[in-house]
């Protein structure tokens, strides 16, 4: 436990340490307790005169139909117990024995004892009568036959086709190939060699020659002789009328002009460059003058006038004019609402009174819930269906 020191260095009470809270939804809700009710008030005539002859009326009417529908409640009950679930259960026996004898057992019967023994009577008489006949027929019939057949064919067709092949056919084929090639190269081959090699070839030879005696030499001749020297010369001439010319004016003109031009125009690039910054310079400070002059001129008096005139002028204002006349609308308001409550509350006071001599006062109900809410916590509900 720690003394509670005070400014003036005397020593108070002493001061417990403050406990940890406990979180709201780890304790479990508390059940309201059960207000007790309120003593009964004094009911107007109204109430008690009505209130009788509308119970014996509603007596009257609704004693008969209870005993009425308690009477079939009863008598159905019993109904069911005793007649409708056994005849329902044995309806439904009966049925169910029906739709076998009808739908399943008839199919059964005939599946088992009729078509089951005469399909295997005919798959029995099937392969007596067919598979067991017909497999001894290919056995002992159809394959001898076939056998015999087979060695028949080989020895009356293939054995003396082959003879035929080997000792007859393929000599007459050689001998017929040997002399069809001779044939043909004496034809179309021999004598198209002996043209080509006799005639044609000595024949374009001899043509070449005369080409080349008469045509090729003459025409390199006149090539190396007259056109060769021919062309160096118009060259010759060509170059020293127009090339040099051109070389000499492009050299010592054009390109000395060229680059005079350059030079000129470089220097009256960097002339405008250097001016554009002077001028930017000089721009920059007339503006920060015209910007001062104009401060000075109208800024300034403004500022100053706001600041020394029109901001005490309306702080005068709100204090002696806006601040009260806001305080008494506030007053007016805050007394018109109280008057009007009042007028309300008596209003309703009156209409209470009046309700009260003629019906009676309300018999209060017991509840649960108490009367005024209370803080809604993450440990309690706000609903009916979930409270305890």
């Amino acid at each position: 436990m720690d003394l509670e020191k005070r400014p003036d260095g005397q020593v108070g009470q002493p001061v417990t340490p403050a406990r940890p809270t406990v979180p709201a939804q780890s304790a479990p809700p508390a059940e309201q307790p059960v207000q007790p009710m309120a003593p009964a008030q004094a009911e107007g005539c109204l109430a008690v005169a009505i209130r009788i002859p509308v119970r014996i009326v509603v007596l009257v009417l609704v004693v008969p139909v209870r005993l009425v529908w308690d009477a079939l409640a009863v008598c159905g009950r019993f109904l069911y117990r005793n007649a409708l679930r056994p005849v329902g259960r044995g309806i439904g026996a009966v049925l169910t024995w029906l739709c076998k004898a009808v739908f399943v057992w008839p199919w059964v019967a005939l599946w088992r004892y009729v078509l089951v023994p005469i399909g295997t009577a005919l798959g029995w008489l099937g392969r007596t009568l067919f598979v067991v006949p017909l497999a001894w027929l290919y056995a002992r019939v159809l394959t001898p036959i076939g056998h015999g057949i087979a060695w028949l064919g080989r020895v009356l067709l293939v054995i003396p086709a082959v003879w035929l092949h080997a000792h007859v056919l393929r000599p007459l084929g050689h001998g017929l190939r040997v002399s069809l090639v001779w044939l043909g190269k004496a034809v179309f081959v021999w004598p198209w060699v002996g043209l080509w090699r006799y005639v044609v070839v000595p024949v374009g030879i001899g043509i070449a020659w005369l080409v080349r005696t008469l045509v090729v030499v003459p025409v390199v001749w006149l090539y190396e002789a007259v056109l060769t020297p021919l062309g160096h010369g118009v060259a010759t001439l060509f170059r020293w009328i127009f090339v040099v010319p051109v070389v000499a004016l492009w050299r010592w003109v054009l390109a000395p002009v060229g680059r005079a031009i350059a030079v000129v125009a470089r220097e009256i690039g960097d002339a405008f460059g250097h001016a554009w910054r002077i001028a930017g310079h000089i721009s920059l400070v007339v503006g920060r003058f015209l910007g001062t002059l104009l401060r000075w001129i109208f800024v300034e008096p403004v500022r100053w006038a706001y600041r020394s005139v029109l901001t005490p002028i309306g702080h005068v204002v709100r204090d002696a004019v806006w601040r009260p006349a806001a305080a008494a609308a506030r007053s007016v308001g805050r007394t018109t609402r109280l008057a009007l409550a009042s007028a309300r509350g008596s209003i309703r006071q009156a209409r209470a009174d009046v309700r009260r001599m003629l019906f009676g006062a309300p018999q209060p109900v017991a509840r649960r819930e108490p009367d005024t809410p209370e803080a809604r916590t993450l440990g309690s509900s706000t609903t009916a269906l979930m409270k305890d």
